[in-house]
This record gives structure tokens, sequence and C-alpha cells, in this order.
């Protein structure tokens, strides 16, 4: 059937087509006034085609409205650019239009240009033109290459023989570590759904329920505060689990599917598997982060041992830990004073000490004066400090002190371009903590409540909960955390006294998991899973330092739909029907 607006595409005639009569339509990118000449291009998602509108064909009444951005249909003559255009790939013709249509009108005076580069428009007035902002050429192909990676997320986890399987939207709500969107219901008054942070039991329930590999693209729902990492309110991930498995079967279908994605989707080196594996409490102490980015080969040390009885009141009684960079030698003040600036003014520190080392390996600027040579040996050895370096320290209560260290790394890194490029580095953190310490002093769930304990109920009854390790698991990949995951704790016994410990007690563990409670009395494979975030996947892949670049309609930082106008205020009346008043 042929259709009423296009013969082609804007992105297809080449010199093969002069002569053809042809019928295009797109928007209209630029308009170029020559007189008794007028030059459009016009664009569709598929590329751009030169539009000559001249006066012999008497289209002057129909060209008076026609502006940037409006959609226009053209039929006309293609014929060969005297002025060809080699940087696009129907540069070499043009059509002549002897007829037009404007399809859709457009306001003269737009709100910001379309693909206009060095822009600096307001991300909320972009956000507010969203339907405007995705015609951008960048923007719009994150959005289609965000298409296709799902389709090879999806597509690698069915030749892993993986059944797709949708889970409910509208469930009850669960402590997975952040807020729940409420949904209250009118015909169970006081009672509310909760929108799914994870699809968490209903995906162990289908491992109860014998489907052995289970995966979905699954929307989740987390009333958290916005970052240039993380969408508020929602997001999707790629979510599986599987029956008869530990935590190394769960590694293997990552170490397949997220390489095969990220190469096909990418021209930069991707790991291959198996990937690293790194305790978290390594982690933490060389790294100072559970989200290591490994392309910054700098490493953090601990030298509190080495400063114990020192005199210099900066570092007494302190956490000290220290970085040391190469080839520094020859580094003005001005950059040591720079990152002392940073490190006070955007990592909240008290202070950034540094020294330098020279060839002789002699200490120098800094705080020099107060490292005696005992001391300086052994944060040589222990540092394997070259010459030429310099070595940055960090002294303070040992939490704050292991968050500055990492933010000082990150900085270095970035500072003098240490990072490897064009290349995606994973790891695995393993070995997280059970459970942590919360704002209040009490137990609490540091990960996933539904993890299985390292030791299993042994671990839970004898050792000091603080101390146990669950067997859970991010991928982290170029200082993202890409999935989490765990092995489930697929006994009734052991998840009560799981929960027993952070505070809950049997009842209200039946009461607020009772389909889970109830199934694990039915015979529970042993079962682990993981789920993969699509928007950070999408950002590092599109190349984005905002996960707002790849998503089609988000929310601003303020978790507002600046579009839409969401949220908003109902009506009395939607409330009553939910028996909800407000205070």
């Amino acid at each position: 059937m042929k259709n009423k607006y296009r013969t082609h595409n804007l992105g297809e005639l080449t010199i093969k087509n002069i002569g053809e009569e042809v019928r295009l339509a797109g928007f209209v990118q630029t308009i170029r006034n020559l007189g008794k000449m007028l030059f459009i291009d016009l664009r569709d998602e598929n590329g751009i085609t030169q539009i000559v509108i001249n006066d012999e064909k008497g289209l002057e009444e129909k060209c008076k409205d026609l502006n940037k951005e409006c959609t226009l249909a053209v039929c006309g003559k293609v014929v060969e650019r005297s002025s060809k255009n080699p940087k696009i790939p129907t540069g070499e013709i043009e059509v002549v239009a002897n007829d037009i249509t404007i399809l859709g009108k457009c306001k003269a005076n737009l709100p910001f240009e379309i693909n206009v580069e060095g822009q600096n428009v307001r991300e909320d007035l972009r956000l507010e033109y969203r339907f405007l902002d995705l015609r951008n050429e960048k923007i719009h192909e994150n959005i289609k290459l965000r298409s296709k990676v799902l389709k090879d997320f999806r597509k690698a986890m069915d030749e892993l023989d993986f059944t797709e399987i949708q889970t409910p939207i509208l469930a009850n709500s669960s402590p997975e570590g952040a807020r729940d969107f409420l949904v209250p219901s009118r015909l169970h008054p006081g009672e509310f759904y909760a929108l799914p942070q994870a699809p968490q039991q209903f995906k162990q329930l289908l491992m109860i329920s014998g489907f052995e590999k289970y995966y979905q693209i699954a929307p989740c729902f987390r009333d958290e505060d916005p970052r240039a990492d993380r969408s508020p309110g929602e997001f999707y991930q790629l979510d599986f689990e599987m029956s008869f498995v530990t935590q190394e079967d769960v590694f293997q279908v990552i170490e397949t599917v997220i390489p095969k994605v990220f190469k096909a989707n990418s021209d930069w080196k991707v790991d291959e598997g198996p990937f690293v594996r790194i305790p978290y409490q390594e982690a933490m102490e060389k790294y100072g982060t559970d989200k290591p980015d490994l392309r910054n080969p700098l490493i953090i040390s601990d030298l509190t041992d080495i400063f114990e009885g020192t005199e210099f009141k900066a570092f007494q009684g302190k956490t000290v830990k220290a970085i040391t960079v190469e080839n520094c030698e020859e580094r003005p003040r001005k950059f040591f004073d720079g990152m002392s600036e940073f490190a006070v003014s955007e990592l909240e520190a008290k202070g950034l000490a540094w020294v330098k080392v020279d060839q002789e390996m002699n200490l120098n600027g800094g705080i020099s004066k107060f490292v005696d040579e005992e001391r300086k040996a052994k944060i040589l050895e222990r540092m394997n400090v070259k010459a030429g370096s310099a070595i940055f320290f960090i002294a303070d209560e040992k939490e704050v002190a292991i968050k500055i260290a990492s933010g000082v790394r990150i900085k270095l890194g970035e500072e003098l371009e240490l990072l490897e490029k064009n290349v995606y580095r994973f790891c695995f953190i393993v070995d997280f903590p059970m459970y942590e310490l919360s704002d209040e002093g009490t137990i609490d769930f540091n990960h996933n409540p539904f993890s299985m304990p390292q030791g299993g109920m042994e671990a839970l009854e004898k050792q000091n909960p603080l101390e146990i390790y669950a067997y859970q698991y991010d991928l982290v990949g170029n200082g993202y955390e890409l999935a989490s995951g765990a092995v489930r704790n697929h006994d009734q016994d052991i998840m009560t006294k799981a929960f027993e410990i952070a505070g809950y007690t049997k009842e209200e563990v039946e009461k607020r998991f009772g389909a889970l409670f109830k199934a694990f009395q039915f015979g529970t494979p042993p079962h682990a899973g993981a789920a993969a975030g699509i928007e950070r996947i999408m950002m590092l892949l599109a190349k984005e330092n905002s996960i707002r670049e790849v998503i089609a309609f988000p929310k601003n930082k303020k978790a507002r739909d600046v579009m839409m106008g969401a949220p908003s205020q109902v009506f009395p009346k939607q409330l009553d029907e939910v028996h909800i008043k407000l205070i």
C-alpha cells in the first residue's frame, strides 16, 4: 500500500534517484531565503534532505506561514546538487518542489532552538517542552538506542532459555530500603496498595511455582530523592531469577549478557567474564566506595597505625587515609591548593594534607616537616612510593575519612587524566554485611532483606549481627552500580530469625509477607537472581552524565514532571472515593 505522505524517508535519496518524482515529509530544520529561491533542510529521524522552492512554481502563498519545526509535505523531483554536502548521505542531491503542504503549523518563536550546538538551555525549560527536546538528534538517538538495548537484553535472555513473565504493579508494601509509593483502595477503606520497589516477592514465588528461569523488563517505583544517576519515582530493570543455583550461576548469566549487550551497542573495549570479585570491606579500604571505577588506577592506603602518637595535631586520634600519585614533582603549588580547596568545599573535609617525594626520596612541601624519618620509611614502603610522586593525606573520623578519600581519589583521577579511555570495566562487589546500624542505633538490613546469610541459621544465632555477611552482590561498571542481587533466603525459620534481628516479630513477618511466608512451607527450591538498572546502563552506553538524557519523559531534579504538571492536586470528590482527608 502506498503511503500518502512519503515515497522515501529523508535519509535515503542518493544520486541513483535523480529524475524520480518523490513525496517527502518531515520537520523544517532550516530555511534559507535567497529571494527567488527558498532552500529548506527537511528532517525526519532518518536524515535530512534539501528542498528547493523557486518562484516559478507559484508556491509563494503556501510558503508565507512556513516556520522552522513545522511539519511539511513535499512533492518534487530529485536533481543533482551543484554545491554538494559530503557530510550527509543525501548531500549529492536535492528535491525541487512542485507542491508543498504545511501539515502542522509551528509558532514562530520557539522556546529554544532544535539541533543547535552550544546552547545553554535551562533543564526545566527543556523538560517542560520535552516533545521539542526529543527532536534533538542526540536525545532522539538516545531513546532509539534504548529501544535497541532492550531488544538485545530480551534476545540474550531468551537465548539462555529464560521465560519472560510480568508481575503485578499494584502490590503490598515492602522494606526494600526506600519509601513506597502508596495507592489508596476505593473498595477497601483505609487499606493501601504499594507500587513495587522491585518484583522481589513475586519472582521468588515464581521459583516456588516451578518456573526455573524467569526474567522481565520490570518497572520499579521508589520514593527517593533525585540524583544525576538515579531517576526519581520510577525506573526499569532487567530482573531475573533462577532455581537450583548458587551465586556463581548468577554471575555467569551476568558475565554472558552484559558484555554481549555492551559490545552490540558500543565501539569501546568491553571487559569479558569472569569479572573481578572484590569483597565489600576490601572495596571500602582500597577505593573508599562499594562502586569503584576500575579505570582509575589510584589506590587508598590506611596509615592510621603509622601516625599513632604523632605530634601533628590534625592527625591525632584520627583515621588517616592516603593516596599516592606518580609524576607530580613538577606540579605547581596551585594544583595542590586546588585539590585542598576541592576537598574542603565539595567533600566537606577539614583540609587535605600533602607532600612531594623528590628523586632522592626526600619529602618536601606540605606537611613534610611533621613526618619524621621513621614514619617516612614506613609510608614509602607500605605505599610503594616512587620518586617524583605526591602523597595526599586525609585525616578524620573513620567513616568520614573513607568518604573523603573516595572523593579525592575520583577527583585526582579526573584532574590528572588517569582514567583508562574508551573501555568498560566491570567487577562484582561481594560479601556485603547482612545488617547495619540505622541512624537511630537499631539493627537494620544493609541490603536486601530477603537474602541468605552466609552461615545460615547458625550465623544468625551465634554471630554478632554486624559481623554477618550475606550472599549479596553488586555489578559495578565504570563507577556505577549497574546490577544488584542475592542468593535468596528460602527457609521459613531462617527468614523469621533474620527479620527478628531487624526488629520484626514473627507475626509481623507473616502479616507483611504472608504469601512468601506461607509458600516457604511447600518445598521451596534454593534460588538466586539479580536486577540490572536499564537507565544506568543506558547512561554509560550513550556516554551521558545525567540519567535524564536517556529517559523519554523524565522528572526534574525536584521529582516533578514539569511538562504534564505532576504531581498535582486532585478534586475533593476523588479523595472522598478513596477515603482520604488531607491534613
